[in-house]
């Protein structure tokens, strides 16, 4: 395996070479950016570049993930703005048919009014960021597949466990350029978070699957929470007592919008990207992987309208939940539409087949392995796939198997427990088994799982699972049957119920009797025999990724182009400029929209529903400070060429002073393959422009409180 410090000498080669490369690409981490100094400056960054180093200092402090996405802090009173789709989750639990927050919006009368987010719902403030990979690696060396897996494993563990020892900070170690270099991560785990405004679903989500992915867009998709923490100034679980957090720092927000050319900026929290994986990977993704995704969400999609259709509280519960899936199809369908239209596959063959031909022979025999090995998992991708989404997709079912894995893992020691499921968990697990009652209808989760375990009897028998056959049988009438005598006798559906086994499965001790635990003790061993397998295959590729790795720093380096980590769910920071858009021969679109775009595609009726009070203040015309100087109107949304993905949706977006111009929410179509391949003709990000949050906030939806907390005038 080559020394971490060879892929130093060719990554410090890449970012001088990508200087002449596109600017616009990369998802960089924090410290890679004083390296990046002439480039930020000649797209037309004013600040120092240094200062963007530090994660821990302004502005780069005020930045935190938020629930699955990207948040920022927006005041010293711990105002923090994020997505309406980011929040969601928030929303919906907050809701019900007779106060729909969903589609009536919400404003906080005050700080009183606020409203506790769903138990599990987190904010983390990352407050260190430090390299580790030679405490990683140590004890690895000279191991192969599951020891090596064990050994990173555990170095990992303990780090986290010494990072955590004061109590006051969660912490993880991320893996970045593919097992070559880790950092350990330190975040303040804020769960006292609230609601405090969301515009009405016509207006954050105007549009909904219509304009979800596509521009020109007119979505107004931000919603303000509240970080609080006890009187202390600690993380603390919620409580009337609790206090607003004061932030490291705070974004100012710009009184000036955005307009083409500028240079804009944007921090977040990216979920993952795949741009450095082998032909074969990228293969797979297209000839497999997305349209069984495609297909299988879509399924659920139907599965999920079909059995809310007569019963409004079962639609609302699962409105979060569909909202996700439509997402996740879409994005998928959209993926897999790119990837073809660019011919990613045989492009990324034939630079791998470049790339290997000049390789150093120090790492071509771990290549190969590399190469060879991949396969095995995908072989069991589908298998792995509805076993995964069983879990995800259901409310009890996923609280059976969290309950089972909890009591044997709470038998171990800590240090020995599975990461998600040791000391340090617990809260988020019970967390979770709090809010399935706002989020569980029986008919629901009863109608996913029949979809799901229907593609599952039909897998080849290569691929199933002797404990899922066992428990839901082989046939549409077994699984029936199966379904409907659990769900008959079980009593996990009621909270009490879920939480007294939760008390004793997290001291290791034997759940009380229920039909549905019974179900889930032999899925539960089946799930880590099929981990332990997982986990060698994941041993290996962590063993041979960096010598691929090295190969394709060392070709991309003599190509010029950007050299950065694929993102992994850390903070990282994209730069470029506003930029217009050419998707098609003679299609040219203005990086800027305005409310007549809202006006014009209004017809009453759902998705394009604008609200009375939105179409009256447009038709009245009284923008106040927010107008537009050019264009003389409101804007809504605007285009940049920042490098995002998904985990980017709620973060902010800069100019060139730092300050807050923009939200990120959303790409184009033609740049959702983006997680996989970077075009620079076709990659753009969607944001709301700040202004037309001030102006609801002003005019539409009135909140002057909000306004004059975030610094902003009034009018």
């Amino acid at each position: 395996m080559p020394a971490p410090k060879a892929l130093s000498v060719a990554l410090a080669v890449g970012l001088t070479l990508a200087t002449t490369a596109h600017a616009d690409e990369g998802m960089w981490m924090p410290t890679q950016l004083p390296e990046l100094a002439k480039p930020l400056k000649a797209a037309g960054f004013k600040g120092d570049p240094r200062d963007l180093a530090n994660v821990t200092a302004a502005p780069l402090s005020a930045v935190v993930r938020a629930g699955g996405g990207t948040g920022s802090f927006v005041s010293g009173d711990g105002l923090l703005l994020t997505n309406h789709h980011v929040a969601m989750g928030v929303i919906q639990y907050n809701s019900s048919p007779e106060h729909n927050f969903i589609n009536e919006g919400f404003i906080a009368k005050g700080r009183a009014d606020e409203r506790a987010s769903n138990p599990d719902f987190r904010v983390l403030v990352t407050v260190g960021f430090d390299k580790v990979t030679e405490q990683v690696l140590a004890q690895a060396r000279g191991k192969t597949g599951r020891a090596y897996f064990d050994a990173v494993d555990a170095a990992s563990k303990q780090i986290v466990a010494d990072c955590e020892r004061s109590g006051e900070v969660r912490c993880s170690v991320a893996d970045m350029y593919y097992g070559t270099d880790f950092y350990r991560i330190a975040q303040l785990e804020l769960s006292d978070v609230r609601l405090v405004y969301a515009p009405p679903r016509a207006i954050g989500n105007y549009g909904d699957e219509i304009d979800n992915f596509m521009w020109p867009r007119h979505t107004g998709d931000f919603t303000l929470l509240r970080a609080y923490v006890g009187k202390d100034g600690k993380p603390a679980a919620y409580s009337p007592d609790n206090v607003p957090y004061q932030p490291p720092a705070h974004l100012t927000m710009s009184l000036e919008g955005p307009k083409a050319g500028d240079f804009a900026m944007l921090a977040g929290y990216p979920g993952v990207t795949y741009r450095h994986r082998t032909a074969a990977e990228f293969a797979t993704q297209i000839d497999s992987v997305l349209p069984r995704r495609v297909a299988l969400f879509q399924q659920m999609i139907d599965t999920i309208e079909a059995a809310t259709r007569e019963d409004e509280q079962a639609r609302t519960r699962y409105a979060s939940q569909l909202q996700s899936l439509k997402n996740n199809r879409k994005r998928a369908a959209g993926e897999l539409e790119g990837l073809l239209r660019s011919d990613a596959k045989a492009q990324r063959a034939r630079d791998e087949q470049a790339m290997l031909a000049v390789a150093d022979a120090r790492h071509r025999e771990d290549i190969q392995a590399l190469l060879t090995g991949l396969g095995q998992g995908a072989s069991v991708g589908e298998r792995d796939l509805l076993l995964d989404q069983m879990a995800a997709q259901s409310q009890l079912l996923r609280s059976a198997l969290l309950l089972e894995r909890l009591r044997i893992e709470s038998a171990k020691p800590d240090a020995q427990r599975e990461t998600g499921f040791q000391q340090r968990d617990q809260a988020l697990i019970e967390g979770v088994l709090k809010q399935v009652q706002r989020r569980y209808a029986p008919a629901v989760e009863k109608a996913l799982l029949t979809t799901l375990l229907l593609r599952y009897q039909r897998l080849p028998d290569a691929q199933r699972v002797p404990e899922f056959d066992a428990a839901f049988g082989r046939t549409p009438e077994a699984l029936a049957k199966a379904l409907d005598s659990v769900f008959a006798r079980t009593r996990l559906g009621e909270e009490g119920q879920r939480l007294s086994r939760f008390a004793a499965a997290r001291d290791g001790k034997a759940l009380a009797a229920d039909p549905l635990l019974t179900l889930a003790g032999p899925l539960v061993a089946a799930q880590q025999r099929i981990e332990d397998e997982r986990k060698t295959r994941e041993g290996e590729q962590l063993r041979l990724r960096p010598a691929y790795m090295q190969a394709l720093f060392d070709w991309r380096a003599g190509q010029g182009r950007a050299v950065y980590p694929d993102a992994n769910r850390t903070l990282r920071v994209s730069y470029g400029t506003v930029e217009a858009l050419q998707p098609r021969d003679a299609v040219q679109f203005d990086p800027v929209t305005t409310v007549a775009g809202i006006v014009e595609k209004n017809t009453g009726a759902y998705p394009f529903d604008a609200p009375a009070p939105l179409l009256a203040a447009i038709a009245k015309g009284d923008f106040g400070s927010t107008a537009d100087p050019a264009l003389k109107t409101q804007t809504v949304n605007f285009l940049t060429n920042l490098d995002t993905t998904g985990g980017n949706s709620g973060s902010p977006v800069l100019n060139a002073k730092g300050e807050l111009i923009g939200l990120n929410f959303d790409s184009n179509w033609e740049s959702v393959s983006a997680s996989w391949w970077f075009d620079p003709r076709y990659k753009r990000a969607v944001h709301v422009d700040m202004r037309y949050l001030r102006w609801l906030l002003a005019k539409v939806y009135p909140a002057p409180a909000l306004l004059e907390e975030m610094g902003v005038p009034k009018e």
